[in-house]
């Protein structure tokens, strides 16, 4: 089939949506690309999100309703993919919303590489931040890959764009052929709640093809958590990012992944999270330090001591939980690192909000790594 002709169905697992789900489900049914297969699962809503569906439902025949018991975003995709029917798989959240033109660029692109003969697997893009959402401040920012994946040839494996897996697993910035999911045995793991169930599916998808095609252009609008939410969550949910770290070296385990460039990208989530973690919930915490030792314990010392880009303090911290001496650090080549991410900070979202970037690690860095 033309890729610029194929079936797309749009998975979109809701629970309790209500507040944003017209904004989601109009920018959906508005696709330039009108050949969508729009599948709504409601997971046990108890607002009126169901109702919000049946009513574009009935002013939309591609639109197909499932109204099933509360089981978590994972369990609910899951289910979506057994329903769909297209030769490419999009999967949208319901307090987000997409660009016009992203299936019909997306489609392009793919028929583009494909008139060369290798189909791909997956067609991924950046996306756009939507920062303090529903505030004043409310401001539509690049995420931090737009304009760092390049690599050398299209398709390409990750092993050329290892520094997708550093950032968020951003899983519905990009589509995913049906035949590749089901071939592979892909599947979203069926944790109770949100559950961060996107995290061990990013690596299942991008560590398991050599057909990934990349382009530059935002389409999907992340509505990101309030400084207020997260903070929320993380004492709520203190274990749960390192949980899905695990879950997500377990894959690369299983998959007998060995790349350096992986295992540093992975080593590097690990350290963003767990400093997330530590900013809220402090390090004596004996569950979280527990958890933090479990973590250390299954990254390669050499990678975490050899890399630039894992800061002087996280390496102090590293020793000491791991128990082992902490080799000599290169301050000045981390040093050039954050100057190169303030320049690239200012380059994709301007001044104020590098300003406000900088502002915020100073205020928070003895934090983020324990005191080290």
């Amino acid at each position: 089939m033309n890729p610029s002709n194929a079936l797309v169905s749009v998975i979109v697992p809701i629970m309790n949506a209500e507040p944003y789900l017209e904004q989601c489900l109009d920018s959906i049914e508005k696709q330039t690309y009108r050949n969508l297969e729009i599948i709504l699962l409601n997971d046990g809503s108890t607002d009126n999100s169901l109702s919000i569906m049946q009513a574009h439902a009935a002013r939309d025949s591609r639109i197909a309703v499932i109204d099933k018991q509360n089981q978590g975003y994972g369990a609910t995709c899951n289910r979506g993919m057994d329903e769909a029917h297209g030769e490419w798989i999009s999967v949208v959240e319901p307090d987000d919303w997409i660009e016009a033109s992203m299936y019909a660029d997306m489609l392009a692109f793919a028929a583009d590489i494909e008139e060369a003969g290798t189909p791909l697997d997956i067609v991924k893009t950046p996306y756009w931040r939507i920062w303090m959402p529903d505030t004043p401040e409310q401001r539509k920012l690049n995420c931090s890959y737009k304009k760092r994946v390049n690599p050398p040839r299209q398709p390409f494996a990750i092993t050329d764009a290892a520094h997708l897996l550093t950032h968020h697993p951003s899983i519905w910035s990009a589509i995913y052929r049906a035949s590749f999911l089901k071939d592979r045995g892909i599947r979203f793991k069926e944790i109770p709640g949100a559950g961060w169930a996107d995290n061990p599916f990013l690596v299942e998808t991008l560590c398991q093809t050599d057909r990934i095609g990349y382009f530059d252009t935002p389409y999907y609008c992340y509505r990101e958590e309030t400084p207020e939410k997260s903070a929320a969550f993380a004492h709520k949910n203190t274990l749960l990012p390192l949980e899905r770290w695990n879950d997500m070296m377990d894959v690369l385990e299983r998959l007998g992944v060995t790349d350096k460039r992986i295992l540093r990208a992975h080593n590097s989530r690990g350290f963003t999270y767990l400093s997330g973690i530590i900013e809220e919930v402090d390090l004596s915490h004996e569950e979280v330090r527990e958890a933090a030792i479990s973590m250390f314990e299954r990254m390669d010392s050499d990678l975490v001591f050899s890399d630039n880009e894992v800061s002087p303090g996280c390496k102090r911290l590293f020793a000491e939980l791991r128990g082992i001496p902490c080799p000599p650090i290169n301050k000045l080549a981390y040093a050039k690192g954050l100057v190169s991410q303030g320049l690239y900070n200012l380059g994709i979202n301007g001044f104020s909000h590098t300003l406000y970037n900088v502002t915020t690690y100073l205020k928070k860095r003895s934090a983020r790594t324990g005191g080290k």
